[in-house]
Order: structure tokens, then sequence, then C-alpha cells
């Protein structure tokens, strides 16, 4: 039996526990405040915001968030991001442990200006 793909991030949400839905939730909320004018969207399979461009994506795995900020994003706050488990363009947030919402707030905003500047260059 094929998985059905999640269409909307509504969708992708309700695939998860109830406690996971609403961390999804949380930053979910913290990225809409972050980039207000930011388009909701599915994209290679996850809920992504997109302003002039992709800003973020994140996802649900077994044990953690992902948070996808592209490599610039992780680059600029290399520092913040070090104590967690990351990848070029990707961090781990532990669902054990309490989300760094404030983090994921800087490194959003800095995505939406860093796509502005991007998009102000073209």
């Amino acid at each position: 039996m094929e998985l059905k793909k999640p269409t909307t991030v509504d969708e992708y949400i309700g695939e998860f526990p109830n406690d996971v839905q609403e961390i999804l939730e949380q930053v979910r909320m913290t990225i809409q405040k972050a980039a207000p004018d930011a388009k909701e969207k599915i994209s290679y399979s996850m809920p992504a915001f997109e302003q002039n461009g992709i800003v973020v994506y994140f996802a649900a795995f077994k044990n953690h968030i992902g948070l996808y900020a592209l490599p610039t994003g992780h680059e600029a706050f290399k520092e913040e991001l070090s104590k967690y488990k990351s990848g070029k363009g990707s961090v781990q947030f532990p669902l054990k442990d309490k989300m760094p919402f404030d983090l994921i707030t800087k490194i959003v905003k800095f995505r939406v200006k860093e796509n502005l500047e991007k998009s102000k260059k073209k």
C-alpha cells in the first residue's frame, strides 16, 4: 500500500501522534510569526514556507523535529546550533528537549531578509 502524500500542511501535521502535532503546530506558528508574509506549502513532502524563494522547511521524525534553513541559515547560526545534531542544511531538535523557538525565529527572520536581498539583486 502506498502512503498518500500530504497536499497541505494541516494534512501533514495530522499524520502524527497528538504530542508531536502540538510541537509541529508550535513550530509552524513560530515560523508564521517570524515570516508573516511567507506562504505555506508542501515541498519534498514536507511543510515549507516560501517568500522570495524557500525560507525554511520543517518535518517530524521519530525522535526529532528537523528544520531545514538551507546551508546559509545554518551557517549564520553555527554557534547556537552547535549543540544539536546537524547536517549541511539541516538541524535536528530532539522531541524530548524543549524546542528552541527563539532560535527558530532568528533563523527564519535571517532567511526572509536573505531571500529579500537576493530577490533585489535579480
